[in-house]
């Protein structure tokens, strides 16, 4: 009962979705982080067809409560190993947690504690077509400008997460389900 307390006032003002609102916890733990773990089936000697997770720099638009697309979108070379899997089989899943905010720590929540809300997606990672490219800049170099001054030679180039299902947990009780259409449209 505390514990349901302390999310409510939370809510109310603007901290967090309530449990209730898987979709829309999903568009707001995903906003909130710069990073996450992206889990590839490897293509690498000694590795092959064994899942491969690697953390990635992400964003899905520029800081701000209202801001956030709700497509993770990533800055990519060829020369980075996962991306090399992801060449062979474009498949794979995203985790983004709270536990890289101060929200957990600031309640004491473990990570692995659902009430440390972690979202999972799967669906594929693709090149952003040119018309998209220029929303995948502004949403990551707003967040990571390092990004801007990375070496030219390495033949960076933008990508984005195709979301298929997403899975959250948030509370307890188990996953919670949401599509994409419903994760997309909530407003963030």
């Amino acid at each position: 009962a505390p514990v349901l307390l302390l999310l409510l006032l939370l809510t109310a003002h603007g901290a967090i979705p309530p449990p209730e609102d898987a979709a829309r916890m999903a568009r707001f733990v995903l906003h909130a982080c710069d990073w996450g773990a992206l889990a590839t089936l490897s293509a690498q000697e000694g590795l092959r067809g064994y899942p491969f997770a690697n953390i990635f720099s992400l964003s899905d638009g520029p800081p701000g409560p209202l801001s956030g697309s709700g497509v993770p979108y990533f800055y990519l070379t060829e020369l980075e190993i996962s991306v090399q899997d992801l060449e062979i089989n474009s498949n794979a899943s995203l985790t983004v947690s709270l536990a890289q905010t101060p929200y957990c720590k600031k309640h004491k929540y473990d990570p692995q504690n659902p009430l440390c809300a972690h979202i999972i997606f799967s669906g594929n990672v693709v090149k952003v077509n040119d018309s998209e490219a220029g929303l995948a800049k502004k949403a990551l170099f707003s967040r990571h400008p390092e990004m801007e001054s990375w070496p030219k030679d390495h033949n960076w180039f933008f990508a984005k997460f195709n979301i298929t299902r997403v899975w959250v947990l948030d509370y307890f009780g188990g996953l919670k389900i949401v599509t994409p259409e419903e994760y997309y449209s909530v407003k963030p």
